[in-house]
């Protein structure tokens, strides 16, 4: 008898023993997935998360549900995934601003590479120069030479400090010698609206972000910022081209979860993204706004974002860049 309550107590034993590891094997995703975007709704960030995650909720068999927290750069939305739970359930949206941000702002609250498992590099897009339709200059040859006629009367837009597209104009100022106004504003939508109401008069803004207003005429298209055209806009020339020699300016997107996500769920992640990303409607959508698909793997991933942190360092302390 006492033999078979010891068997009993230790077959009991061993079931219970079972149950972590059982609930840790448990299918992931079993509830929606929360996508932080740095920026407001309008702007590139948020037409390539809300562009992909339809694709990642049928796949990964939950919703994915884009939350977009703006402000500072996309400091303030990659706070709040930092802090996440490695779990799984939070995911961000990693723009330009994951890799300026430690050389613009003294103080920020989490660690550009040590707090993050990066996933994928989603893409990548030129930036394109646009005007307001009643602003004069043309070209990039017209628009310095006007430029230099009025040191600091001409304001461009930007959709923050620090984000490619106020970079860019940075380092156009300081490649051709000319002295503009900056306004940030809060996003590439608030930026874009600004400047079709005329508010600002020139604009660096990422290619999905402005090439229908573009095509439409309500904006003027003067030149892109890579090193060679963009297919999305053949007929557009590059500002190195056009008198601004090695000029070149490229946004980016990219997929990153907290530090100390469980391996078995970035493998997921990633597999399910890249799916998502070789969708032929994604990349045709994708690639009609001038962006490129990438879907690199996390190791070169992670490999590209130190090396953005180093090159724009050197960048903004060469050009005298400060957050303002």
């Amino acid at each position: 008898m006492k033999l078979q309550v010891y068997a009993y107590i230790l077959s009991a034993a061993a079931l219970l023993g079972m149950v972590p590891t059982v609930a840790a094997q448990a299918p992931y995703p079993t509830r929606p997935i929360r996508f932080i975007v740095g920026f407001p709704p309008g702007g590139s960030n948020n037409i390539v998360a809300r562009m992909i995650s339809p694709k990642l909720s049928e796949y990964l068999g939950q919703q994915v549900v884009v939350d977009n927290r703006g402000g500072a750069n996309t400091a303030i939305a990659t706070e709040i995934a930092a802090n996440a739970t490695p779990d799984g359930y939070t995911i961000l949206m990693n723009a330009p601003g994951h890799a300026t941000n430690p050389s613009l702002i003294k103080k920020l609250n989490f660690d550009s590479i040590r707090d993050f498992a990066f996933i994928t590099q989603i893409g990548q897009a030129h930036n394109l120069l646009v005007t307001h339709p009643s602003f004069p200059p043309r070209s990039v040859q017209e628009l310095i030479a006007y430029s230099k006629q009025r040191p600091g009367q001409v304001n461009y837009g930007s959709s923050g400090i620090g984000t490619s597209v106020h970079l860019s104009a940075e380092l156009f100022q300081y490649m051709a010698g000319v002295k503009w106004l900056h306004v940030a504003y809060k996003g590439g939508g608030p930026g874009l609206v600004a400047l079709l109401a005329g508010e600002v008069s020139l604009y660096f803004g990422n290619l999905p972000t402005v090439i229908n207003h573009a095509r439409s005429g309500k904006l003027r298209a003067v030149a892109v910022t890579g090193l060679k055209r963009s297919p999305a806009a053949p007929d557009i020339p590059t500002v190195a081209e056009s008198g601004v020699p090695g000029f070149e300016v490229a946004t980016w997107w990219g997929l990153s979860a907290p530090a100390k996500t469980p391996p078995a769920i970035l493998a997921r992640l990633h597999k399910e993204t890249v799916r998502a990303l070789n969708d032929s409607g994604v990349r045709k959508q994708l690639q009609g706004l001038g962006g490129e698909i990438v879907a690199s793997t996390p190791e070169q991933y992670a490999a590209y974002v130190r090396n953005e942190i180093a090159k724009w360092a050197k960048v903004i302390k060469a050009a005298g860049i400060k957050s303002q």
